[in-house]
């Protein structure tokens, strides 16, 4: 079973950085096409950036492209989101997310999500 647990969440003044991590018990993360994904107060939840482990495709969602960088060290079996210059918009509990075999298309998985989530971290960003 994939546990992941998010940390590196808190408050960050607007223009600043955070840098997000995710870290899997269980599995490879290796294996796995992983995500992240947030959800803002009051809002439907965003997926903000994807990875196909096949092919190394990343990908990012247009509110942050430019500003989120995902990153991964497979020998701490742990993900980042490396988030900078952070606007208010991006307040929200950031969840990363993992799943093997197919589809393996970026647009899928942030529109519909993955098999395996955690259970999220808090980003507050202020002014």
């Amino acid at each position: 079973q994939v546990q992941l647990v998010e940390s590196g969440g808190g408050l960050v003044q607007r223009g600043n950085s955070l840098l997000l991590s995710c870290t899997a018990s269980g599995v490879s993360l290796a294996d796995y096409n992983i995500g992240w994904f947030r959800q803002a107060p009051g809002k439907e939840r965003e997926g903000v950036s994807c990875f196909i482990n096949s092919d190394g495709t990343t990908e990012y969602a247009d509110s942050v492209r430019g500003r989120f960088t995902f990153s991964r060290d497979n020998a701490k079996n742990t993900v980042y989101l490396q988030i900078n210059d952070a606007k208010l918009e991006d307040t929200g509990v950031y969840y990363c997310a993992a799943e093997r075999g197919y589809p393996q298309k970026c647009d899928f998985y942030l529109s519909f999500g993955m098999n395996n989530w955690g259970k999220g971290t808090l980003v507050t960003v202020s002014s």
